[in-house]
């Protein structure tokens, strides 16, 4: 598998190991032909974003043991499907994105300029190793 490229390209960066998020579950919002979601939108959760996406039915917020998922809260990293981003930028609710931990192939749905304009403070990023 070729490396991964983010949307500033250049290497693609992790984007949380916990709670563990990617398709493939190992910290990369990455892609391939199995993922039908296309998880490759690395997001810090906003409350607002929570609760859109609660109501649009794909409820992050509420932990799930069965499927080892703790629930996110604001603050927290993800690996969100580029479409659901799309979305909440159209919904006026999109959270903030982790550029270097964003994979380019979202750019086949988002603009580059909607994803700069929610750009986060990567400087924040923190998670255990």
């Amino acid at each position: 598998m070729p490396e991964a490229k983010n949307v500033l390209s250049t290497k693609l960066q992790p984007c949380c190991k916990f709670p563990m998020t990617g398709f493939y579950r190992d910290g990369y919002c990455r892609t391939g032909p199995e993922d039908i979601g296309r998880h490759t939108v690395c997001i810090r959760a906003t409350e607002e974003f929570l609760e859109f996406s609660k109501e649009a039915g794909n409820d992050l917020s509420t932990p799930r043991p069965d499927l080892d998922f703790p629930g996110l809260i604001a603050g927290d990293q993800w690996c969100l499907c580029a479409q659901r981003w799309q979305e909440a930028f159209e919904a006026g609710a999109a959270p903030q994105v982790i550029l270097s931990a964003t994979e380019e192939s979202a750019l086949e749905v988002i603009d580059l300029e909607d994803l700069q304009k929610h750009a986060a403070d990567e400087k924040q990023q923190v998670w255990p190793d």
